[in-house]
């Protein structure tokens, strides 16, 4: 079995700035971190997770997008951090470039979707619409 690469929290924090550079969304964007100790356990729970390489990931991203350790940018960081995680590890990340992906982001950050969802859409590209009750 091969060993599992983790991202780092300064891994996190790099990708922080590069999703804010990449992904202009606000002019009051802004890279503060706002708790270490947030993005700690967030690896630290992606670590401990059973399961593949996609329930990892699934945590990883939901888990950062709750966490919201940073000002700005905490979705577009779980989503190129999560896509780094799964090249880094040689796994396949099947979410397509795509103006949906901020809705999909946004029903992650509010519960709407479940862990095994997540799996799915990362693992395969498919997830059900996002829809407010």
């Amino acid at each position: 079995m091969q060993k599992i690469i983790y991202p780092s929290t300064d891994e996190i924090i790099e990708y922080n700035a590069f999703a804010i550079t990449l992904f202009d969304v606000k002019k009051s964007d802004n890279t503060d971190l706002l708790s270490i100790s947030k993005l700690k356990k967030a690896i630290q729970k992606c670590k401990n997770i059973k399961g593949n390489i996609y329930d990892k990931a699934a945590t990883l991203l939901k888990t950062i997008v709750k966490a919201h350790a940073f000002a700005s940018g905490n979705r577009r960081t779980a989503f190129v951090a999560t896509k780094a995680f799964l090249l880094n590890n040689k796994a396949r990340f099947r979410v397509k470039n795509d103006p949906n992906i901020a809705r999909v982001m946004q029903g992650i950050r509010e519960d709407y979707y479940k862990l095994d969802e997540i799996k799915e859409w990362i693992k395969n590209g498919k997830i059900r619409k996002f829809e407010r009750k």
